[in-house]
């Protein structure tokens, strides 16, 4: 039996663990793990009624399936989404973590530009039979002087079945930017507006602008006396290019006085000459994709589209072989413009191309 003294110390410690009882009671953080458990837990088990549920993992593997084309997968491409991680905080609070969500290359192309919000493609057009170039300049609501002056063709010029025509994607003129031409100058010579040239071509300001540039000049017109504009090329040794990277011919000369080079995405891309990059571009860009040019002596200037990653910078001088980028041009990648798959598309300007006589389908090496 207790003694006094014990029975008194033993009442004592009841009514204490009571209180703490009562505060405990009173703590509404505890009403509020305790609810936060039972939501977790109803949602969690709850789904036991949804079809064909075979446990807690089928749940979440159901959830990711019917949702396989949102923005965001699981990292590692989990087909399992993980659950939330309960944490408890000063211990009277319950918190769910989610895990990390990772987006992919083709959303941030989607968030960031990486596809056309608008319809400013220029388009190379087959003629199929029963085409006239009015009636080609109809379907695709241009002037039809846009299309001869594209085109270097005249108003009794006569189109075949299978002859690319080049299309721009607004009536206007294409002008090729040579040394001492000023956006101010353009306008005048072409009739139109300054703001409309900046604003239409993606222009930084007037001054943006560098030799090689391919530029449209909406609702301009050609002067008349105005002489063969885009097709001039300077004579150069048989030397002056190395190949910009490895891989296969997958298209011949195409606008601009360019030829494609196909290969895995992130494949190395080098400056084909010595130079001084000019411009270094992302986002779709009538369709080229991120790109940079690079000013070569001779006023000779090299371009390099669909790139996936640019190491070079405007102002850098490069010397041939150097390397400037990597491929890219997956479809729907950020970047990659209007891409069916990496490649290099690579251009020249003021020059003859140096893989202008290579059949598609040739795979060329870095000598």
């Amino acid at each position: 039996m207790l003694n006094s003294t014990e029975s008194s110390l033993f009442q004592k410690k009841s009514r204490v663990k009571r209180i703490n009882l009562k505060r405990l009671l009173k703590n509404p953080f505890l009403f509020f793990g305790l609810t936060a458990v039972i939501l977790f837990g109803g949602i969690y088990y709850g789904s036991a009624n949804l079809t064909g549920f075979n446990g807690p993992s089928s749940f979440f593997n159901a959830s990711y399936n019917s949702n396989k084309d949102s923005l965001f997968f699981s990292q590692a491409k989990a087909l399992i989404l993980e659950t939330p991680d309960l944490k408890i905080i000063q211990d009277n609070a319950i918190a769910g973590i989610s895990t990390p969500q990772v987006l992919t290359p083709k959303v941030l192309g989607d968030v960031f530009g990486g596809t056309p919000s608008d319809n400013k493609n220029i388009v190379e057009y087959n003629v199929q039979p029963g085409d006239s170039l009015q009636s080609i300049a109809q379907n695709y609501d241009i002037s039809l002087n846009t299309l001869l002056w594209a085109n270097n063709l005249t108003s009794s010029s006569m189109i075949k079945v299978g002859q690319t025509l080049v299309i721009l994607p607004v009536s206007g003129i294409l002008h090729i930017v040579k040394q001492g031409d000023t956006i101010s100058g353009i306008s005048q010579g072409y009739k139109t507006k300054p703001d409309a040239i900046v604003a239409f071509n993606g222009l930084a300001s007037e001054g943006d602008i560098y030799i090689g540039d391919i530029l449209i000049a909406p609702d301009g017109v050609m002067p008349k006396t105005a002489s063969s504009r885009i097709n001039i090329q300077s004579p150069i040794a048989d030397n002056f290019f190395i190949f910009p990277t490895e891989g296969r011919i997958s298209q011949g000369i195409h606008f601009y006085n360019a030829v494609d080079i196909a290969n895995k995405c992130g494949t190395p891309i080098y400056a084909a000459a010595s130079g001084i990059v000019q411009r270094v571009k992302y986002g779709y860009n009538f369709g080229g994709g991120n790109y940079a040019t690079i000013l070569h002596s001779g006023g000779i200037v090299s371009y390099y589209g669909h790139l996936m990653t640019i190491f070079a910078k405007p102002g850098d001088k490069v010397n041939i072989g150097d390397r400037i980028a990597l491929i890219g041009g997956e479809p729907g990648a950020t970047g990659a413009g209007k891409s069916t798959g990496c490649h290099l598309h690579f251009g020249v300007t003021g020059a003859k191309n140096p893989l202008l006589g290579y059949q598609i389908g040739t795979t060329i090496n870095l000598k």
